[in-house]
């Protein structure tokens, strides 16, 4: 990453760091510019790189045997992206992740975030206030799915991304909330 503190600052808003802790994270941090439609992640890559969205929107989605998909999550401007599940486990990848507009972001592989963890402690701490933040988010989404009527789920979702309809297809909005495109048809005119 060229010398630019002002993304270190995006990426880790609140924290401070001296001259050579942004040297570090330039050395480790690597912009690419991606365009719609392009995959990050297929199912059965094996997954060393988290993905800090700095503009765009990305999708996270699983297929199953029968071709059905199921939106697992979306990312947009300041939100983390990858398979967390095989980044996590070392298992090869289950789900798609897929630029839904040209996106800007900004690649770590995991042996460079262990070693920005040592070298620089408060970026752990970061990250796992992160990760606690994100278990809790995803842990309420399965709650909301089995206990919420679909409804009630796409009003959750557009207070969660109030600015990303135009970003997604109607599809895309139904896999993630479960329903079909008919059902969030009639749910749309309801309100």
């Amino acid at each position: 990453m060229k010398s630019d503190n002002s993304i270190i600052k995006e990426i880790f808003k609140g924290l401070v760091f001296a001259d050579v802790e942004i040297k570090l994270i330039e050395s480790v941090f690597h912009k690419s510019i991606i365009k719609k439609g392009d995959i990050l992640i297929h199912p059965g890559d094996t997954v060393d790189s988290q993905y800090y969205i700095l503009d765009g929107c990305l999708r996270a989605f699983h297929t199953n045997k029968q071709g059905k998909e199921y939106t697992i999550q979306f990312g947009i401007k300041d939100w983390w992206m990858s398979d967390f599940t095989a980044f996590f486990s070392g298992e090869k990848a289950i789900l798609t992740v897929e630029a839904l507009e040209d996106s800007t972001i900004y690649e770590i592989n995991r042996k460079d975030k262990e070693h920005l963890y040592h070298q620089i402690p408060k970026i752990d701490r970061f990250f796992r206030k992160k990760l606690e933040r994100a278990f809790a988010a995803f842990q309420k989404r399965i709650l909301g799915g089995i206990s919420k009527s679909a409804k009630e789920r796409y009003i959750d979702f557009m207070a969660t991304y109030p600015e990303i309809e135009k970003y997604l297809k109607n599809y895309h909005i139904a896999s993630f909330l479960g329903i079909t495109t008919e059902s969030l048809s009639r749910i749309r005119k309801e309100m």
